[in-house]
């Protein structure tokens, strides 16, 4: 029972965590020498800056023609869109579903579906709060094409926020992705867009809460009994 309850407190951090973490503990640290309040203040950030780095294990599902959450978060917007020109997608609109990330959400962002890394596109562009529609177009991105084995593709876009400064993207053109990989990370609030395959259907609601790698957003073909994975 120790063992389970230490592992759902303590979870492992991303790999951009560390020094973060020890910058909000030394400026807590300074604070309590200053005066305790400001340092119970700066203790409490310093732990919410330990879960914002979090990067825990998802249990990935298996089923045949699965898409998954790329995001921690909530699903903000479902609506036909044309995608970025820069993914190469085409100039159709296909459905976007877009996944808010707040602040206390886990930010590390996965694979939708298994496939070659085929395009890497970053834009720059404004920093206005990634809840609003026209944060796809105005704002900072950074967006993926995965190319699956029978050819389909599907476009991901991570989006800076209001107070999202930093786009991280860990993977390079050509690279194969599993199913609910890890692939980036965005600091601090921000968004996740997912452009479905044309005539794919969304099978989440604006509202439902997302788990990355673990949420299904859409099914392409049949399903086959479930199995599971640890990331």
């Amino acid at each position: 029972m120790g063992v389970s309850l230490v592992g759902t407190v303590v979870k492992p951090l991303h790999r951009e965590g560390p020094k973060f973490v020890a910058i909000f503990a030394a400026v807590a640290l300074v604070l309590w020498l200053i005066w305790t309040p400001l340092g119970l203040i700066g203790l409490g950030l310093t732990v919410w800056c330990y879960y914002f780095f979090r990067d825990p294990d998802r249990t990935v599902p298996m089923d045949e023609g699965l898409i998954v959450s790329p995001a921690d978060g909530v699903v903000s917007l479902i609506e036909p869109a044309v995608p970025p020109a820069e993914l190469g997608l085409g100039e159709a609109p296909l459905i976007r579903i877009s996944v808010f990330m707040s602040v206390f959400n886990c930010h590390v962002n996965r694979a939708p579906v298994a496939g070659e890394v085929t395009a890497i596109a970053y834009r720059p562009g404004k920093f206005l709060s990634a809840e609003l529609d026209k944060a796809s177009e105005e704002n900072e991105r950074n967006g993926i094409v995965l190319t699956m084995a029978d050819g389909t593709k599907l476009g991901v876009v991570q989006i800076a926020g209001l107070v999202a400064r930093r786009i991280l993207c860990e993977v390079d053109q050509g690279a194969l992705l599993d199913r609910g990989a890890r692939f980036g990370i965005i600091r601090f609030g921000s968004r996740l867009d997912v452009y479905l395959p044309q005539g794919t259907a969304p099978r989440v609601a604006i509202g439902q809460t997302m788990v990355a790698g673990e949420t299904v957003l859409a099914v392409l073909g049949d399903a086959v009994p479930a199995t599971a994975r640890t990331e």
